[in-house]
């Protein structure tokens, strides 16, 4: 089935308030630019475990599997025990007002207007969850509403090809798992989300961040486009450490410049490689501090204290793959453009 993508963004003021929250806004200045057009991209490849994809979007793409409606694997994000609810199948279009119950645990998680909180903590009125620093950054309202609205953009700055190219790079990883459901963990406002759920290609996309306010303003975007299809698409709030999701239920799981800003990428790269099923394939994009960097003395000191202060870090080329291969993970490849990385890794039949 051939499906032809729409790409629209319609702008949107600038809202007057913002949360107090917005108080610990602070603005981290794009790295500067070398020389780079934005019009060609040009990848350095690995040859032992690196090839570049040349994206062909006018290609035909067959989807196999039968696309249905609805998530059926959501799973208590304590005891992974699948959840039960009343009603009709879930997703955008039926999620407000949802109930969902653990039989193991007895707990209710329930949805509002614009998503469902899986968060362990949920429900929670007095204790509040710590996270680092990273984490909350993407909580403000500000870095929310900002994110695709000239945030995302300066990432061309560091060899990132742009969104509708990276999405044309992804398709030929996900190919063996066209047609199931997808994963977008760590989705912020939903720039990669909506496309997975325009596109055709998958039966079922699950939109997961952890910040309330990323979730809200996929929310909002998804609203403004007409005939957006909200019965493909499901907003979660969860913890990419705790993915509420039952065992080798899910196909693919796509993470976009996010493994930079987990806490512990290896924990939250176990917990992908327990949801995925046998066959099932794991594609993200982050940065890399190798390579050349790598023989300056300071770039280590640089990173250790990045990692200290946000909580997060920038690993190699190399410690990705040991980090998939650890957790269980095989057939690790990437593409390089300058500090861009895009990886993949499949979960043993």
């Amino acid at each position: 089935m051939t499906t032809v993508l729409s790409f629209k963004f319609p702008p949107i003021s600038l809202p007057a308030q913002l949360s107090r929250n917005s108080r610990n806004f602070f603005w981290k200045p794009p790295l500067s630019p070398s020389s780079i057009s934005s019009h060609s991209f040009t990848a350095k490849a690995r040859a032992s475990s690196t090839a570049f994809v040349e994206a062909k979007p006018e290609d035909p793409i067959v989807v196999e599997k039968e696309v249905g409606a609805g998530i059926n694997n959501l799973a208590c994000p304590i005891c992974y025990e699948l959840l039960t609810w009343d009603g009709p199948a879930l997703s955008l279009a039926t999620a407000a007002g949802s109930s969902l119950q653990c039989n193991t645990c007895k707990k209710t998680y329930s949805g509002n207007e614009s998503h469902i909180d899986l968060t362990a903590a949920s429900g929670s009125k007095q204790y509040g969850e710590y996270v680092s620093l990273a984490t909350e950054f993407f909580r403000l309202p500000l870095i929310s509403f900002l994110y695709e609205r000239g945030w995302r953009q300066n990432f061309i700055w560091t060899g990132f090809p742009g969104p509708e190219k990276e999405f044309e790079m992804m398709k030929n990883y996900l190919e063996p798992v066209l047609g199931g459901n997808i994963i977008d963990a760590s989705c912020g406002s939903g720039l990669f989300s909506r496309l997975f759920a325009k596109s055709g290609l998958f039966a079922h996309v699950v939109a997961l961040d952890y910040s309330e306010n990323m979730l809200q303003q996929c929310y909002e975007f998804i609203e403004k486009e007409e005939n957006f299809p909200k019965e493909k698409i499901t907003l979660v709030r969860a913890d990419i450490s705790r993915l509420p999701f039952a065992s080798s239920s899910v196909d693919a799981v796509h993470a976009g410049a996010a493994i930079h800003c987990w806490p512990s990428p290896t924990t939250a790269v176990a917990e992908i490689s327990r949801v995925l099923q046998p066959g099932g394939v794991f594609v993200a994009t982050t940065c890399v501090l190798d390579r050349p960097f790598a023989f300056f003395p300071f770039v280590r000191i640089l990173r250790e204290n990045f990692r200290a202060i946000s909580g997060s870090q920038i690993l190699s080329e190399r410690e990705l793959e040991e980090v998939c291969r650890t957790c269980g993970l095989v057939d690790f490849t990437c593409t390089r453009n300058r500090v861009f990385v895009m990886f993949s890794a499949r979960k043993p039949n």
